[in-house]
């Protein structure tokens, strides 16, 4: 018996069944981590998953929200910003504990806690958020490509779905390469932001104060529905089961100093690039902020209005091609991190067993088939509304993700010496207490609209 099938019979007390084979097994333990030498270079070895983390707090679907309440309330919502990506810190934190304690992925740690049917609806509703998540990204980039290229959403559409034959790709070269794609385009976006905010202007005392609460959330119902959209949108379900899983792509050992070490870097790692990502929403806000509501352009909630209205107000052609660069990068990134994250829900509550890239294509089909036919079928009239409505349908989802992590993560029996301090749990469960109520709350709004 080798030593994870070990690990994980060790681990049955307190789960219903042993863990299996591990997701993404091809690259399960595949980056090995120095066991001596200075903590800095032991460190290195955890960085990258986090940047994947953090494509899908910045992805197409969270544009629109920012937009809309950059270009309203111009940097109040700031303060929004900062508030979910502390609670996204937390419950990716949470996510690396599951994975380093448990030896299990979210998906798997809820089909060996749970039976069959519960597992079967958990793993249908995790779907469902794929296909939502992929909605978001599809239309993104398609809208991307029609701006700069002048491609059809239809065609673009269809590009976006070969990102399937770019991971297979990489991943055959490690999946550090992965990682390292990832993060170069994260520095394109970075960039091409850095360009447009420094062109827009902003009053930086203006955007300080922004970061500050405000008393106006609770007097302006316009300005308390934006501030939900961007709390709502922000901790995507696809993540918590990402991170989880990827997180073990790392061979960090499996004694308990070993575990504790790796816990540490990985949440240095996911924090660190949460920052980044907290960085590239505020820069939206900011822009929308500078650009739009400076000038009165009160009402831009459309990317392709924002993109059309970047070169009259800045007075500059290259800022919408910037502006139209950074939504493709985001697009193809948020795209292979769901197809990615689809894959290991679906191995991880199924326990299939097919070969890696037939695995691959069937998880990236379940979610871009829907996506593209729901696009195709809207047209680009139809966009702006489905943006909003992957956000309602990942709400409706987040809920089942968020409190088994909590419950798992609290468990002694399950985690054994890694589980989580007392305060972390009571201020994660407070946390998916106030994201299950404001997602009711969006949904309420949504249906009532």
């Amino acid at each position: 018996m080798d030593i994870s099938s070990q690990t994980a019979t060790k681990t049955e007390d307190g789960w219903r069944q042993p863990r299996g084979e591990a997701s993404l097994s091809d690259v399960h333990r595949s980056i090995a981590v120095r066991t001596s030498g200075p903590t800095w270079r032991r460190a290195i070895a955890f960085i990258g998953p986090g940047y994947l983390v953090a494509v899908g707090y910045m992805d197409p679907g969270n544009w629109a929200t920012s937009l809309a309440g950059g270009s309203k309330f111009g940097y109040t919502l700031l303060f929004v910003a900062l508030i979910s990506n502390i609670m996204a810190v937390v419950l990716q934190a949470l996510c690396a504990r599951l994975a380093i304690g448990s030896g299990r992925d979210l998906a798997q740690a809820c089909r060996d806690a749970y039976g069959k049917q519960v597992s079967y609806v958990l793993w249908f509703l995790a779907e469902i958020a794929i296909i939502a998540t992929d909605l978001a990204e599809v239309i993104g980039t398609a809208i991307g490509l029609n701006l700069i290229f002048g491609i059809p959403l239809e065609i673009g559409v269809v590009i976006t779905a070969l990102d399937v034959f770019l991971i297979l790709y990489l991943q055959r070269l490690g999946f550090r390469w992965v990682e390292a794609m990832i993060i170069a385009l994260l520095a394109v976006i970075a960039a091409c932001f850095a360009i447009q905010i420094a062109l827009a202007d902003p009053d930086w005392g203006s955007v300080i104060h922004g970061f500050a609460p405000t008393t106006e959330l609770l007097t302006s119902p316009d300005m308390l529905y934006l501030a939900l959209g961007i709390l709502g949108a922000t901790v995507m379900p696809h993540n918590l089961y990402l991170h989880s899983g990827i997180v073990q792509t790392r061979d960090y050992g499996h004694t308990t100093p070993e575990k504790r070490e790796a816990l540490k870097f990985a949440t240095w790692d996911s924090t660190i690039a949460l920052t980044f990502a907290l960085i590239i929403n505020a820069s939206i806000l900011i822009l929308a902020a500078s650009t739009f509501h400076r000038t009165g352009q009160t009402n831009v909630e459309d990317i392709a209005q924002a993109h059309a209205l970047l070169s009259p107000l800045l007075g500059l052609s290259v800022a919408p091609v910037l502006f139209g660069i950074a939504l493709i990068c985001c697009g193809i990134n948020s795209s292979v991190t769901a197809t990615l994250a689809g894959q290991i829900v679906m191995e991880g509550f199924l326990h299939m067993r097919l070969p890696q890239w037939l695995r691959r294509l069937i998880t990236r089909a379940i979610a871009i088939v829907p996506a593209a036919a729901v696009t195709v079928w809207y047209g680009e009239a139809g966009t702006a509304r489905l943006l909003i409505l992957s956000q309602v349908v990942l709400s409706l989802q987040l809920s089942f993700a968020v409190f088994p992590l909590v419950i798992f993560t609290a468990s002694k029996t399950k985690m054994g010496p890694l589980v989580a301090p007392r305060w972390l749990t009571a201020f994660a469960m407070f946390i998916a207490i106030v994201i299950a109520l404001l997602n009711l709350k969006l949904i309420y709004d949504f249906l009532l609209s």
